[in-house]
């Protein structure tokens, strides 16, 4: 692949095991500043980029992220396909806890985010095609490293994304499988679209952490979500250094 390959880490993927940092680039943006400096490293002997989504700390709420600024310098510091890890809540029967999926569409229901850089007043006024909001060859990709990493993983998924940072009501849930949503999460736009713009060859992988809001009695508690990307967080490296080894 042209350029390297780039991890969003999301909930619960500050640091990625097995990546060895070389180089921290803390870029001035024309956006402003990004969550996190862009790491520099190798993973499975690969040149890789790795920046952390919600910072150090995890102290960015998903409506406070500077999506744009994140975008721009993972470009900047020669990213072609970039993978954004994504902890979501499962909708569709076969999606629960635990269960990997590498969504194919997406429905967009944040409000009030920066969405693209041709808003008129960075740059000029641009419509992209987002037919397909994620990039097939590197969703291809994605599947054979789950493959090769020995973790069965849903091909195809349509993942909502949803404003956050609380979590969403049943009807609303309801609202979106009537909709069509697979899965739900909070951070899926503006980032493709952004990656879009740029040129930015952009899947996600996702993993489920918790039923939706009226999928299962009860409710839905911090305890039983970190349990669950506790469980999932080696066999998301295992896909990742899967995935560097091949390209």
């Amino acid at each position: 692949m042209p350029g390297l390959l780039a991890i969003i880490g999301g909930s619960g993927f500050q640091r990625l095991g097995g990546f060895e940092v070389t180089a921290q680039l803390r870029p001035d943006t024309p956006f402003g500043p990004l969550s996190a400096p862009v790491l520099r490293g190798h993973l499975a002997r690969r040149s890789v980029l790795f920046l952390a989504r919600h910072g150090d700390g995890h102290r960015l709420p998903p409506h406070r992220i500077n999506y744009r600024a994140n975008l721009w310098a993972l470009h900047a510091a020669g990213a072609g396909p970039v993978v954004g890890l994504a902890a979501v809540g499962g909708i569709a029967a076969g999606l629960g806890p635990r269960a990997f999926a590498v969504p194919d569409q997406l429905i967009d229901y944040t409000h009030g985010r920066e969405h693209s850089f041709h808003d008129g007043e960075s740059l000029p006024v641009r419509h992209v095609d987002f037919t397909e909001p994620y990039c097939p060859r590197l969703r291809h990709d994605l599947l054979c490293a789950c493959a090769a990493a020995g973790v069965p993983a849903v091909a195809a998924a349509t993942y909502g994304a949803t404003q956050g940072p609380r979590l969403e009501t049943a009807a609303e849930i309801t609202r979106m499988e009537r909709d069509g949503c697979d899965l739900v999460g909070m951070t899926g736009m503006p980032e493709a679209a952004l990656a879009r713009e740029l040129g930015l060859r952009y899947a996600s992988l996702a993993f489920v952490v918790n039923w939706a809001a009226g999928k299962t009695a009860g409710a839905i508690t911090m305890a039983e979500i970190d349990g669950h990307i506790a469980h999932c967080t080696g066999q998301v490296e295992r896909i990742l250094s899967a995935l560097a080894a091949a390209s």
